[in-house]
C-alpha cells in the first residue's frame, strides 16, 4: 500500500517547482481577493450557483467514487443570525468575509486577511454552520470536504489519486468564487476510521491533503476553511505560513449559547409548521440540569421531541404542545444512551 501511495503522490506534483519539497505550501504571500459583491448584478449569484453545480458534478463523475466525500451546496443560505451564540467565532468569520468582499478596507489599514482559517472545537459546536454561513455571506458556492471519508475512499482507489488531484485543480480553475471547507483535518481521530487508523499510510495521506489544500489556496477565488475536533494532535504542518494561519476556537458558552440555539430552532420549527407547537417552555429549566450535550445534541433532542409529537399525531391522537416534560423525557433517554455508547456531539444541524 505504501509503495503504491508514494508512486501516486509523485505523479501529483505536475505544477510544483523542482526545488519545492512535497507538503510545502504552494505560496505564502497575500493572495488577491474577490471583487466587491456590491458591483455584481443581482442575477449573477444564480448563474454562478448553476455553473458551480455543473462543474462540480462533472468533476465528481470523472473520479467517482473518490470524490463522494466532497459535496457542494451551490447557493448556501445559512445566516449568522440562525446560529445560536458563538459571538467571538462569528466576529472572526465576518472579519474573514469582509476581507474577501471589501479588500480595500483592509488595505487602508495596511494589512490583509489570513490565507485560510482553522476552526477548532468539539463536535456539534457549530463549526460547519459557521463555514457555510461564511459562504452565504460572501455569496460563494460551498464545498464541504469530509476529510475522513475522502481519505478512506482514496485508500481504496489509490491508483486514481492522480486523476482526482488533476480534476480538483481543473474544477477549481473553472469554478466561480467558492468556499472550500475541509471538515475534520485530524482524520486519524475520526470515528469513521475505527481500528483502521493505526494502519493508515499517514505520510502519503498528508501529502495528498496538502495537495488539495495548497491547490485550493492557489486560486484567488477560493476561500479556505478547515476544522478539527482534535487540535491537540493535529500536525503542525497544517498551520505553516500560507495555510491555516488564523485559528479560531468554537466553544459555546453554557447556558447562554445553548438557550439561544434552542430558541432559534424552535422558532424555525413553528415557522415550518405554520402554527404554535411549543407551550410555555422554561428554556433555562430545560438545560440547567445537564451540561454534557453539545449544541448539536440539544438541537437533535429538540427535533426528537417534535418527531414524537408527529408520531402521536399520525396515530390519531391529539398531542399537546411541547412542554418541559417532553424535554425531560428526551434528556433521560439521552443519558441512558450515553451509558451504552460513546457519542461526542454529532452535527449542529
Amino acid at each position: 500500500m505504501g509503495t503504491r501511495w508514494a508512486r501516486s503522490i509523485a505523479h501529483l506534483d505536475l505544477d510544483r517547482k523542482p526545488d519545492q519539497p512535497i507538503g510545502q505550501a504552494a505560496q505564502t504571500s497575500p493572495r488577491p481577493r474577490l471583487e466587491s459583491l456590491d458591483s455584481r448584478p443581482m442575477n449573477d449569484r444564480q448563474i454562478d450557483s448553476e455553473r458551480a453545480l455543473n462543474i462540480w458534478s462533472s468533476f465528481q463523475r470523472g473520479v467517482d467514487p473518490l470524490a463522494r466525500g466532497a459535496t457542494i451546496v451551490p447557493m448556501p443560505d445559512i445566516e449568522f443570525e440562525e446560529i445560536g451564540g458563538l459571538a467571538n467565532p462569528k466576529e472572526e468569520i465576518l472579519t474573514y468575509a469582509y476581507a474577501q468582499t471589501s479588500p480595500a478596507v483592509y488595505g487602508r489599514w495596511g494589512t490583509f486577511p489570513p490565507s485560510a482559517m482553522l476552526l477548532i472545537g468539539r463536535r456539534g459546536s457549530g463549526k460547519s454552520m459557521l463555514a457555510e454561513a461564511l459562504a452565504a455571506k460572501t455569496e460563494t458556492a460551498f464545498v464541504r470536504v469530509d476529510v475522513p471519508r475522502i481519505v478512506l475512499d482514496v485508500i481504496h482507489g489509490a491508483s486514481k489519486v492522480g486523476e482526482l488531484i488533476q480534476g480538483w485543480s481543473r474544477a477549481l480553475e473553472e469554478m466561480p468564487p467558492t468556499t472550500i471547507f475541509f471538515d475534520e483535518l485530524e482524520f486519524s481521530q475520526a470515528h469513521d476510521m475505527g481500528d483502521r487508523a493505526a494502519e493508515l499510510p499517514t505520510g502519503p495521506i498528508m501529502d495528498f491533503l496538502f495537495e488539495l489544500i495548497d491547490r485550493a489556496l492557489a486560486f484567488p477565488s477560493c476561500l479556505v476553511v478547515g476544522s478539527t475536533s482534535h487540535p491537540d494532535t493535529l500536525p503542525h504542518a497544517f498551520l505553516s505560513p500560507g495555510r491555516f494561519e488564523r485559528v479560531v476556537e468554537v466553544n459555546p458558552m453554557f447556558p447562554d449559547d445553548v438557550l439561544e440555539a434552542l430558541q432559534i430552532h424552535a422558532t424555525q420549527a413553528e415557522a415550518r409548521a405554520q402554527r404554535t407547537i411549543f407551550g410555555e417552555i422554561d428554556w433555562s429549566g430545560v438545560v440547567s440540569n445537564i451540561r454534557e450535550p453539545s449544541i448539536g445534541d440539544w438541537v437533535r433532542m429538540l427535533h426528537a421531541v417534535l418527531r414524537r409529537k408527529a408520531r402521536l399525531d399520525a396515530a390519531g391522537e391529539s398531542p399537546d404542545p411541547v412542554s418541559n416534560d417532553d424535554f425531560s423525557h428526551e434528556i433521560t433517554r439521552f443519558r441512558q444512551a450515553h451509558t451504552r455508547i460513546h457519542m461526542d456531539g454529532g452535527n449542529y444541524l
